[in-house]
């Protein structure tokens, strides 16, 4: 396997729709309060979080079960800066869609900004033609409420070309996240 560069990635964005909207420069200010930087980096691409979040909360004495999931176990915000309280967690998705080819395998990692503030960004692997917005998992590890901002860079993206296109691919397995939109919770 071997890493895709900044060409690679740019070239399948814009020519197969890889990655929609694309930005194929990385945008960051560093003025007073600036943005936490997103887009197309030399060897990855740094997605941005929507701002569409589910937060768990245990108002109703919800219990999480990835068996049987219950819409108790959380509540549901549209904002530009989710707050995530102690020791919590939330759901939310990528702002960009992706079209993940069958000869790539996609892994993504939390961006430092968040990290070195004790927020920890989850997502699984992306398989040989899976496709959708992609549902990001932040957890919050500290004792203190957290901020995500959302239209911003909160992971990183790289991609793993194959040394040939996998035989069963996640489309091929009819996957039950395929095509996902919005925040998509566990699904059996």
């Amino acid at each position: 396997m071997s890493i895709l560069s900044d060409a690679s990635i740019r070239a399948l964005a814009l020519e197969h729709k890889m990655i929609e909207p694309f930005v194929e420069r990385q945008q960051r200010e560093t003025t007073q309060g600036g943005i936490i930087s997103y887009g197309l980096s030399s060897y990855g691409y740094d997605a941005r979080v929507s701002n569409e979040f589910l937060i768990f909360t245990n108002v109703d004495s919800a219990v999480v079960d990835p068996k049987q999931f219950s819409d108790k176990a959380f509540v549901k915000r549209e904002t530009d800066v989710c707050i995530i309280p102690p020791n919590s967690f939330a759901l939310a998705r990528t702002v960009e869609y992706f079209r993940i080819p069958r000869d790539l395998m996609v892994i993504c990692l939390g961006k430092s900004t968040y990290a070195r503030c004790g927020i920890i960004v989850n997502v699984t692997p992306l398989e040989p033609e899976w496709e959708g917005h992609v549902t990001l998992e932040f957890s919050n590890t500290t004792p203190l409420p957290a901020k995500i901002y959302a239209n911003e860079g909160a992971c990183q993206f790289l991609f793993l070309k194959g040394d040939r296109a996998c035989e069963v691919s996640y489309a091929d397995r009819k996957g039950k996240y395929q095509r996902q939109t919005g925040v998509v919770p566990p699904r059996l």
